[in-house]
């Protein structure tokens, strides 16, 4: 995985690249606890993966809501 900060104004970004494969899945419950905001990147060409990644984005919500 990838980690870099970026600073803007007066807000600093740590942001963390944990690739998506289905081996690493398990591992990102690790990375965003007390995290106060979450992007989640899906590539839109991979239409058959769309719904994959729908579901895993809700499994990990539910974890921590």
């Amino acid at each position: 995985f990838n980690v870099e900060t970026v600073e803007y104004k007066n807000i600093s970004f740590t942001v963390w690249d944990v690739g998506g494969q289905d081996k690493i899945r398990p591992l990102w419950r690790h990375y965003f606890q007390n995290t106060q905001g979450l992007i989640f990147v899906v590539d839109s060409n991979d239409r058959d993966r769309i719904v994959e990644a729908r579901d895993e984005l809700h499994r990990m919500l539910n974890e921590v809501c």
